[in-house]
């Protein structure tokens, strides 16, 4: 496919390129319109797992793997539980998410689907490897390379994890509850824990996490993986039934820089995954209905995404963590267990009023916050 002019293209279909995608097939706006995806993956497999929590029945419900009413905080004295009520902490597969979404398109008669190599994007112009591209705006997910040569200059920090889906012969989990936060097994001196997610009475996610600046060798995640299972599970015998491993920039490297006249950057490109937690899925729904009522409006497509208060809040968050990366205990004990955790889900979705988030931002109360909103203000 060789100079196709499409009205629209979308550079990369994860979860920001195809809720986007989702959104304009509901919106009699684009009915006319010719979208493009572009992407080199067929996005068939279980590349990844997204969390996150909502109120009330949405979409996102008839596909998600398990939903949890409760959970637990686990630090090195107490084991904290809370209700979500309203909320539902809710897990999604990839391989659901990406089977429902190109079924979707597969029924959209405007919407042209191509597997290639995305080259270069500049203009109204896209470089592939087996042909060129024309659209009058393009959605582009891919991460600019000045962010890898810049980041330095900002507060960034790597999510990185692993986890295994494990099953066991004896019923060991309570499939109603999972675990937000385990921090009794840490690698020395950062911010690290373990996530569990239990989806039955015999099988679970398993995962450890750290939010610092360097990667572990793979087999140090497999020990702390199976000390934790047999330590604080108490299991002894278990199979693992798959693997997930990724990571997650945290940063707040000003991606919205890269926008352009003809180019919206999006997803973690567009500064989409929140920097202080790397919750994005939520947040790729809700900025994907924002860019659609921009287009709509005749707004540039970006505008007020990722670009707000909490973005600040984020960059102070980041600026403790990445000097203090052993803080991370406590920052967390502090941040899920002295406000209400209704209110904490509410100013990381970026729906708490500025009253909200001083409460939220006083629970963290420590000398290297306060220094950090200074500098951040007065810089």
């Amino acid at each position: 496919m060789t100079n196709t002019t499409f009205d629209y293209a979308v550079v990369g279909v994860g979860a920001a390129g195809l809720q986007l995608a989702l959104k304009m097939i509901d919106d009699e706006f684009f009915k006319d319109k010719k979208i493009l995806l572009l992407d080199k993956d067929e996005k068939t497999g279980n590349d990844r797992t997204w969390c996150f929590w909502e109120k009330g029945d949405t979409i996102w419900d008839s596909l998600a793997t398990k939903t949890w009413g409760k959970g637990l905080f686990i630090n090195s004295n107490e084991c904290i539980s809370f209700d979500l009520a309203p909320y539902k902490y809710k897990m999604l597969r990839s391989s659901d998410f990406y089977s429902y979404a190109k079924n979707k398109i597969q029924e959209a008669e405007n919407i042209t689907w191509v597997k290639d190599e995305v080259e270069k994007v500049g203009g109204h112009q896209i470089t592939a490897a087996s042909g060129s591209y024309e659209a009058s705006h393009i959605f582009d997910s891919r991460i600019p390379e000045e962010f890898h040569k810049k980041k330095d200059k900002y507060h960034s920090l790597i999510q990185h994890f692993k986890g295994w889906f494990i099953e066991t012969k004896e019923p060991v989990f309570d499939p109603e509850t999972f675990t937000m936060m385990d921090y009794r097994l840490k690698w020395e001196g950062s911010t690290s824990f373990t996530y569990v997610l239990p989806l039955s009475k015999n099988t679970a996610l398993v995962e450890f996490t750290l939010f610092n600046d360097q990667l572990l060798p793979d087999e140090e995640y497999d020990v702390f993986l199976k000390d934790y299972i047999k330590q604080y599970l108490k299991i002894d015998n278990y199979e693992i039934n798959e693997v997930e491993q990724g990571l997650i920039p945290m940063s707040d490297y000003p991606f919205h820089k890269h926008h352009s006249q003809h180019i919206s950057k999006i997803g973690t490109a567009g500064g989409w995954v929140r920097p202080s937690s790397g919750y994005s899925f939520k947040n790729a729904d809700r900025y994907s209905t924002k860019m659609i009522e921009n287009i709509r409006k005749g707004d540039r497509p970006e505008k007020g995404i990722a670009t707000s208060r909490f973005r600040t809040y984020d960059s102070i968050f980041l600026n403790v963590l990445a000097s203090r990366n052993d803080l991370g205990e406590e920052i967390f004990t502090r941040l899920y267990t002295k406000p209400k955790i209704q209110s904490v889900f509410r100013f990381l979705d970026e729906e708490s009023p500025f009253r909200e988030d001083i409460r939220v931002m006083f629970s963290l109360n420590r000398p290297q916050f306060w220094k950090a909103f200074l500098k951040t203000f007065w810089k």
